[in-house]
């Protein structure tokens, strides 16, 4: 793990426990960390925290203070946190089911969310249940037991619902028109490499060993490793053609092909 994470990460943690006391069960490195493929300068950090009872608002409010990134700075593009109920966390839910959200960091838009019900639909409701189940593989354990004792998978038909609704929402962004490079259109491409992959093999990668894998026998190889390319400095593919891939990943996820 890069040592300025370590470090960020040892601080939160005793910033959560302050706060939240003998409440606080555990607490998990998820997302790119947990992954391995922490890549500085262009991931966040992802943190889950587990609570045994629900946080009470002052106490919500309280914790966002303490780790936001004007109290704690975040080395990396920023954190992106989130508190779950044990009992949900176990449940296999595909639901958020969240107690708070934390987005901060000095590139990230700031975003503190109490409740659920707040999460605006149009910016996704399917990111947690997903995150979970990369956590109960991958996610590494800062405080308490293994995250595969905490976290639960959604069930089959629920995780394959919820990479649909992902690639969906993937399609639906915007992207500049003509074949122009499209910023930002290679993570699309490898986030659909990655939804791919679990959905064939069962596994959840980082995005760039998930566009390897699929690489060497995929038809579109070359737009997969330009993507992987884009990742390191070089140009990122164009629209059309990343909207056409995801597409494709999409049908077949859904099983429309």
């Amino acid at each position: 793990m890069d040592s300025d994470v370590r470090r960020y990460l040892d601080e939160l943690v005793g910033r959560a426990r302050a706060v939240l006391g003998d409440d606080l069960v555990g607490a998990y490195a998820a997302g790119s960390v947990g992954l391995g493929a922490y890549q500085p300068g262009r991931s966040d950090v992802d943190v889950a925290l587990v609570v045994v009872r629900p946080v009470a608002g002052p106490v919500k409010r309280a914790l966002v203070d303490r780790l936001r990134h004007e109290a704690l700075p975040c080395p990396a593009r920023g954190l992106e946190l989130v508190v779950y109920r044990r009992d949900v966390a176990g449940s296999g839910t595909p639901e958020p089911g969240f107690e708070v959200e934390l987005n901060a960091g000095a590139t990230m838009p700031f975003r503190a969310t109490y409740d659920p019900a707040d999460r605006p639909a149009a910016d996704g409701r399917f990111w947690y249940a997903l995150d979970r189940s990369i956590l109960r593989q991958s996610g590494l354990a800062l405080l308490g037991p293994p995250a595969a004792d905490v976290f639960a998978d959604p069930g089959p038909a629920d995780l394959r619902r919820l990479l649909v609704e992902a690639l969906r929402w993937w399609l639906a962004l915007p992207t500049p028109p003509g074949d122009a490079p499209a910023p930002g259109a290679e993570d699309a491409v490898l986030g659909a490499c990655r939804a791919l992959v679990r959905c064939r093999d069962g596994v959840w990668l980082g995005k760039v060993d998930a566009g390897r894998r699929l690489a060497a026998d995929d038809p579109d190889g070359g737009l997969i490793r330009r993507s992987i390319a884009a990742r390191r400095g070089g140009p990122p593919p164009a629209g059309p053609e990343a909207r056409a891939f995801q597409q494709r990943v999409l049908d077949r996820i859904a099983g429309t092909h």
